[in-house]
């Protein structure tokens, strides 16, 4: 009987720390699709793109330590992230940025807004 009882509560802490970490929609498509370039966590070095923690509400072109091609810094110049910008951005970045770098677009709006969401909960 003792047996059986923690074998029942790892299986209960199991299943809480299954819920505990249970990903938003945005988190796993930010982890399926942006992580090849990006970073997400709070102090992460930039990836191949920069960090996204805490983008909204940042000065474009501004990721500390990421070097940013002049044409992007151009291009960005007075803009601040928001939620329009970022969901411009993830429409077509070209039309942004044009000459960036950046090949992820997300045309289902559902998506992009769960993106959105997920990238906005990053503070």
């Amino acid at each position: 009987m003792k047996h059986r009882f923690i074998s029942l509560s790892v299986l209960a802490l199991l299943a809480f720390g299954a819920v505990a970490h249970a990903q938003s929609p945005g988190e796993r498509l930010a982890q399926s699709s942006c992580t090849q370039c990006h970073t997400f966590g709070k102090g992460e070095p930039n990836g191949v793109g920069p960090n996204l923690f805490g983008l909204l509400g940042r000065q474009a072109a501004s990721s500390p330590g990421f070097t940013y091609s002049k044409q992007y810094v151009e291009a960005m110049k007075g803009k601040t992230w928001d939620r329009k910008l970022l969901e411009r951005w993830l429409t077509d970045t070209q039309s942004v940025a044009p000459g960036n770098t950046m090949v992820y677009f997300q045309d289902d709006p559902k998506k992009r807004t769960a993106l959105v969401d997920y990238i906005q909960s990053l503070k």
